[in-house]
């Protein structure tokens, strides 16, 4: 089966001009300030698109950003090539990681827009079809933590699953009332980003609490702590990474060794390597699920996208963008998600 970079990059592109747009959620989110930027490319009367997550000044950084990217590349690899050329952050950005998430915005964009001036779509081209999607919809219970939030939600929208950003202060009864409520899929410890540890014991407590408490659902990116490792491996078979995978070589480094890994375009960052860790995943039998990072445009639809081709039974974290609301609708779209593949890098 063709794997995804070989399949596209020797599509040729045509880019006449380029446009920026700023999009906001439809109402509150637990997110002050928060908004995402579509980069719309033009050519040949197609217009391709990608969307740039993270944070207000990571968005402010792109809006200000002067570049050219008009031309005409016989491939899309040679426009790839094209991107190294331009200094996209003038500024160098506070997270090293943000550099991935500005090249997928100009990447996708271009995939996109090269597939639509083929003709064609991204399944057509893998030779892959997409299948109905099964996401689940992720956030936290609050300080202090409401045990009540996962039942109503499953109460409203009973086809969806959840993965919940677990806290110390979830107590063993806070636990047992979460644990008790259907489709608890992932756990997220949240132990890749750096944030200051106040309480050891602490942590470790409430790991094991975890462990005991939801014994089917994958254990997300566990704290780098001698003592959380210890007891995470006698369950290491459904302990992930999420932060920290952003290609091949990320997955030697982690402290576990793990089948299961959250692959998020975005945070690869580049086509190449998204195609190289795919095939990776497949040809190790490492699990694969995705994750969104708060997209509100088609960011959203090409993550589902890809999980539609390469996991789509997987428990995705990339339900649609009105799911993360304070008080989301109780019409949104059900799971499985119908893939309705569209031209270019889209869902329909």
């Amino acid at each position: 089966m063709t794997d995804l970079w070989t399949a596209v990059k020797d599509l040729p592109i045509t880019i006449e001009s380029h446009a920026l747009e700023v999009l906001l959620p439809d109402g509150p989110t637990d997110r002050e300030d928060f908004s995402t930027t579509q980069l719309h490319l033009h050519g040949r009367g197609e217009e391709g698109i990608g969307e740039q997550v993270g944070l207000p000044e990571t968005q402010d950084g792109l809006r200000a950003l002067a570049f050219d990217v008009t031309g005409e590349w016989a491939t899309l690899e040679g426009f790839v090539a094209h991107l190294d050329t331009l200094e996209l952050w003038p500024t160098p950005p506070s997270w090293d990681l943000e550099r991935h998430w500005r090249r997928w915005t100009f990447e996708s964009a271009a995939l996109d827009l090269a597939l639509r001036q083929a003709e064609t779509s991204l399944p057509e081209v893998l030779g892959r079809t997409p299948r109905p999607l099964t996401f689940v919809t992720s956030f936290g219970l609050g300080d202090p933590p409401d045990a009540d939030k996962v039942a109503r939600r499953r109460a409203a929208h009973p086809t969806v699953g959840f993965k919940l950003d677990v806290e110390p202060s979830w107590t063993q009864e806070i636990m047992d009332r979460v644990a008790a409520v259907d489709g608890v899929a992932t756990i997220d410890f949240k132990g890749q980003y750096g944030m200051e540890v106040e309480d050891d014991d602490a942590l470790v407590a409430m790991v094991e609490r975890t462990i005991a408490t939801f014994p089917d659902a994958i254990l997300e990116d566990p704290h780098d702590h001698p003592a959380i490792l210890e007891r995470l491996a006698p369950v290491a078979d459904r302990v992930s990474y999420d932060g920290p995978v952003t290609g091949v070589a990320s997955l030697a480094a982690t402290a576990m060794t793990v089948g299961i890994v959250n692959v998020k375009p975005c945070r690869v960052g580049r086509l190449d390597e998204l195609s190289r860790l795919y095939a990776h995943c497949e040809a190790h039998g490492l699990r694969m699920y995705n994750g969104g990072m708060g997209e509100l445009g088609v960011g959203r639809g090409q993550a589902q996208l890809l999980a539609s081709l390469y996991h789509p039974d997987a428990p995705n974290d990339i339900a649609p963008s009105a799911y993360n609301l304070e008080d989301p609708p109780a019409d949104l779209p059900t799971s499985p998600l119908d893939p309705s593949p569209g031209r270019g890098f889209r869902r329909g």
